[in-house]
């Protein structure tokens, strides 16, 4: 499968993780290893997606269509199916249903006013052809509101895709429609739309690695044109065509065993388990402090029944105390006494006390120190 002998299961396992994070419903500071897949709008990111899988199963439409992340886990299985985190155990096998499912769960976090969220989309795909990988599908960069969508809407996709790209665990495929002056676009950049490559357009520096020289390199694919999506042309019949393109085209067949679909797919598994490989030391450092905190909460707790009420009451006076001692210490800071005047109000209550006159010594004590407080 991947190619990493003893290595197939890691790629698993971070899913398994990836899911019970998402599950608990609660924010953890553990970055995961994953890759993101970004470009602008009409890059071809969801037809590069629909190709790995070898179903039509995206949203497609104008404006922004993907509206929030979609981590899609491809599974390496006999049978074919899908399943969504949020609705698990029932399987998917007709994948306009899943296109409508991902369609629901986005409304259901942004409403139908085509806001956009940071909360995930977990989707699991069996196939057998397909290798074991995870990827992030973020949505695309914009730089006009289109329709209804919301004028603030790039800043609100570049804040997220920033949250994602900037962590050191990511790693990044950037879908870019080919273009000769790449160098002069921000498609790498996680930034702006590029224009589609021109009939006749040659991107074989680009290709090479020549243009903009990346670590990774590039790597070229062909995928179906507007009218051929629509036509419902048959992925497969579309992957034998683009393996036919680069092997008889002049400027590409020489370079056609690490071009094409099929090559990206192998080689963003092998990234993947070698960048889980890289990282696991370190994530299984953050694990270990994490669960010795919780560790040492549960110990604190474990003599209270869940139901306890004194459980609860601990918790909150614990939580009221840290806030009283954080406002006594600013109090501290704060107050200035004025000597004189605090002896003089001592003198007067001690000179009304002995005088029985006004208050008893526990009034007037309380007295002053009610003018203090209020100080």
């Amino acid at each position: 499968m991947s190619g990493n002998l003893g290595m197939e299961q890691l790629i698993p396992i971070v899913n398994k993780l990836q899911d019970a994070f998402a599950s608990l419903g609660v924010p953890l500071s553990l970055d995961l290893p994953q890759i993101a897949v970004v470009g602008s709008q009409s890059a071809g990111k969801s037809s590069v997606l629909e190709n790995f899988v070898g179903r039509d199963f995206l949203p497609r439409g104008s404006g922004i269509v993907t509206r929030r992340p979609l981590v899609l886990q491809l599974i390496n299985s006999k049978i074919e199916y899908a399943e969504f985190l949020h609705a698990k155990g029932r399987q998917f096998t007709d994948f306009d249903l899943v296109r409508k499912e991902i369609e629901a769960e986005t409304d259901r976090a942004t409403g139908t006013n085509k806001g956009i969220s940071p909360l995930p989309i977990n989707l699991r795909v069996y196939s057998p052809h397909v290798l074991n990988l995870t990827l992030i599908d973020l949505p695309g960069m914009t730089k006009v509101p289109v329709g209804d969508q919301p004028a603030d809407i790039e800043m609100q996709i570049r804040s997220m895709l920033m949250e994602f790209i900037t962590k050191e665990s990511c790693l990044i495929l950037a879908v870019s429609p080919a273009n000769s002056d790449l160098a002069n676009s921000d498609a790498l950049k996680i930034a702006k739309e590029l224009d589609l490559m021109d009939q006749g357009t040659d991107a074989r520096d680009i290709l090479e690695n020549k243009t903009l020289p990346l670590r990774r390199g590039y790597i070229g694919v062909v995928n179906r044109s507007q009218r051929d999506i629509e036509g419902r042309k048959d992925i497969r019949a579309a992957l034998a065509a683009e393996r036919k393109f680069f092997l008889s085209h002049p400027s590409y067949r020489h370079m056609a065993d690490r071009m094409g679909t099929p090559f990206l797919q192998r080689q963003l598994n092998a990234q993947l388990t070698n960048h889980i490989r890289d990282t696991l030391p370190a994530l299984r450092n953050r694990l270990q402090s994490q669960l010795l905190s919780m560790e040492k909460d549960v110990e604190e707790y474990k003599n209270f029944r869940p139901d306890d009420p004194s459980r609860k009451t601990k918790a909150m006076m614990q939580k009221i105390l840290k806030v009283l001692e954080l406002k006594l210490t600013q109090w501290n800071c704060l107050m200035e006494f004025d000597e004189r005047e605090l002896r003089r109000e001592i003198s007067y209550a001690l000179k009304n006390i002995h005088e029985l006159v006004y208050l008893p010594p526990d009034m007037a004590f309380e007295a002053i120190v009610k003018k203090q407080i209020e100080k």
